[in-house]
């Protein structure tokens, strides 16, 4: 069972009830992530998110640690374009220490001079550690240029540059003006029923800012480009990627059976292709990221500089085969159930709930029944996906990132055409 409440100042409280389980998973959710920064301050969200543990009025950053450890539980956050979530996973009788825990170091954080510093070379350290790992970096790579001008391009842990320069002043203010009442959803899935849920968070929240800290953000502009990073590795990494669509949009179901198709499993056509048959990859795949307005399909490929031409090849060749052929109705029969596997068992474990009851309101404003996701992927055609595949896979929106030894046949990749 799902409740929703609205407290007074705009705070949302989405909770599912899970009576068969031991565990409860509490998150609080910030709907503005690297999105939503000023580009000098690029990775402020990001670095807040670390400040958050680094001790408060009542607890120290050790103090922190020990208290989630000494009930078993977990305690994190993460980052993303659109949001940040703050989360405690722990046994049902923890769950009032853990929502003190977690409400203190979302409402009280000191945001100490010594510790920002201290974490500011911590956060200078991931951003080399992404810089050196190639499979990773890519992906960043590629999102910098697909979206390139606009803010969904920027890095979501920001620049060397820009956490180098983050004043503590510049960390506050945008604290202040984001994490506005409008813009918080606390999103608990687990053996707690609503009503005792309400008990325990009380007032909690009720000092938290009106309003929203989100503001109007321009459409992006897709456009055809190719990002080129020279590194001496024995590798050549690739991500090939072209528009897809929003988290909304009511073709979805298409687009992710696409996916699935393409590139999502092991048993998908490039896998298949320029893994198994050729032998050109150990790694390759897809996927969609899909954000409120706008959206990116990618393939990601590791393999030697001189086959370079060859899975690129092979990439625009299946891409352009979807838009070209239907698929068989076998192909989508399993990729169908394949999706549908896949999103029951995710949702056997109390954090994944609580994962779909935030995404579903940041996204819809309303939860979705698993049923009702489960009948769009019934409705979809081998017609709706090629007719889907023909407005997304255009030349003119297709982007390739490479970083590697890469060969001088880069600059003849105009003749890769959709």
């Amino acid at each position: 069972m799902v409740s929703k409440t609205i407290f007074d100042n705009g705070v949302r409280v989405i909770s599912e009830y899970m009576p068969h389980v031991h565990s409860v998973s509490i998150g609080i959710w910030v709907t503005n992530g690297s999105r939503h920064e000023r580009r000098e301050h690029n990775g402020v969200a990001h670095f807040i998110e670390h400040l958050l543990f680094k001790g408060t009025r009542r607890r120290s950053a050790l103090d922190i640690a020990r208290e989630i450890d000494s009930v078993g539980g977990v305690l994190n956050a993460f980052t993303s374009r659109e949001y940040v979530c703050y989360y405690a996973k722990v046994l049902d009788r923890n769950l009032p220490q853990a929502i003190d825990l977690l409400a203190d170091i979302f409402l009280n954080s000191t945001f100490d001079t010594d510790e920002i510093e201290k974490e500011r070379k911590v956060v200078l350290q991931e951003i080399s550690m992404l810089e050196d790992t190639p499979d990773d970096y890519v992906h960043d790579l590629f999102h910098r240029s697909f979206w390139q001008g606009h803010p969904l391009g920027m890095s979501i842990l920001g620049t060397a540059e820009s956490i180098g320069s983050l004043s503590r002043n510049a960390i506050m203010a945008h604290r202040d003006a984001m994490y506005r009442s409008e813009d918080i959803i606390i999103a608990v899935a687990g053996n707690v029923r609503h009503d005792e849920l309400l008990k325990l968070l009380g007032g909690l929240f009720s000092q938290v800012p009106g309003g929203t800290g989100r503001d109007f953000c321009h459409l992006p502009q897709y456009g055809r480009k190719v990002e080129v990073v020279e590194k001496e590795l024995e590798q050549l990494h690739i991500c090939l990627g072209t528009k897809a669509l929003p988290h909304s949009h009511p073709r979805r179901f298409e687009i992710y059976l696409m996916n699935t198709l393409l590139g999502g499993s092991m048993s998908s056509r490039l896998f298949q292709e320029v893994r198994e048959r050729l032998g050109l990859a150990y790694s390759v795949y897809s996927y969609v990221v899909s954000h409120t307005d706008a959206g990116s399909l990618v393939i990601y490929a590791g393999t030697s500089p001189e086959k370079l031409g060859e899975v690129v090849e092979i990439t625009i060749a299946e891409l352009g085969r979807l838009k070209s052929e239907e698929v068989t109705t076998a192909e989508l029969s399993a990729a169908r159930e394949q999706i549908k596997g896949n999103i029951l068992l995710s949702l056997e474990s109390s954090d994944n709930r609580m994962t779909k009851l935030a995404k579903n309101e940041v996204y819809f404003g309303r939860y979705l029944p698993i049923a009702e996701l489960t009948d769009g992927f019934d409705a979809v055609t081998p017609g709706g996906i090629l007719e889907l595949a023909g407005d997304l896979f255009n030349e003119s929106y297709v982007t390739l990132a490479l970083t590697g030894k890469v060969p001088a046949e880069v600059s003849t990749l105009s003749r890769f055409v959709l």
